[in-house]
């Protein structure tokens, strides 16, 4: 018997992420811009030309304006966000592309096969979401505020060594794993939260740990602020990881 995955993320607490990123009156933000920009990239550069599409997280329509451009016969499904780790109703898909979405699903090795069965044979996916090395500024400064006693505070994300062998386990034909980081200056710890939870980053752990306690918030704000170049700002890191892989056409 298949064991079952352990619950590290909360289903209601991910679709909460979700939907209060999604009501925010702002722009996508730049973590998804950035995965979007390279998706676009990455299909210019292959040439592919999908009649059937499905489009999950990219909540600024970039990616289904351009697959449309002037041919009005394609089939292009959008959707803001998808049960990851449930079968698709459909397996004729010629491309799905995925943003910043597996990060935070129980069971990824199943949403990957998910993503292939939904696949046509020869069809590609794209998936992004952001990695393991991302945050490292405000994990230090989360540690520091509780170094006695340190709390689940952030979620583990997805180290890009490992993404490899699940793309293999998945069944992915020609599978390639990209990452690149980003690099943004914050001026306070609270306008790095904000944004977090502005662009559905935030913690959606299934056992958080307890709210922080006033001294340890500012012990937290203190140690951010630490790690201040000479202008006062705080360089953060946001990882992009890229999966990129195939459905095989069957072989006679």
């Amino acid at each position: 018997m298949a064991s079952t995955p352990p619950r590290i993320f909360s289903d209601r607490r991910r679709v909460s992420r979700r939907q209060r990123a999604l009501s925010q009156q702002t722009e996508p933000g730049f973590v998804l811009d950035d995965m979007v920009e390279d998706v676009l990239d990455r299909l210019a550069f292959t040439r592919h030309e999908p009649e059937r599409s499905l489009i999950v997280g990219d909540t600024s329509g970039r990616i289904a304006a351009s697959l449309e451009g002037e041919v009005i016969t394609r089939d292009i499904t959008r959707r803001d966000a998808l049960d990851l780790e449930a079968p698709y109703p459909s397996s004729d898909f010629d491309l799905i592309a995925v943003f910043g979405l597996l990060d935070a699903v129980n069971d990824l090795p199943g949403a990957l096969v998910h993503i292939r069965n939904a696949l046509a044979p020869g069809g590609m996916a794209i998936a992004s979401f952001v990695g393991g090395a991302s945050l490292k500024a405000l994990r230090r400064a989360m540690f520091e505020a509780e170094a006695e006693r340190p709390a689940a505070r952030m979620h583990p994300l997805i180290d890009h060594r490992a993404a490899p062998g699940l793309l293999q386990r998945a069944g992915w034909a020609d599978p390639v794993v990209d990452s690149h980081s980003l690099t943004v200056r914050y001026s306070s710890l609270e306008r790095l939260v904000q944004d977090l939870r502005e662009m559905g980053l935030g913690n959606v752990l299934a056992s958080p740990g307890p709210p922080l306690t006033h001294a340890a918030y500012h012990r937290a704000r203190d140690a951010f602020a630490a790690q201040a170049d000479a202008d006062g700002k705080v360089s953060e890191t946001f990882e992009i990881i890229t999966l990129t892989g195939r459905k095989s056409r069957p072989r006679f």
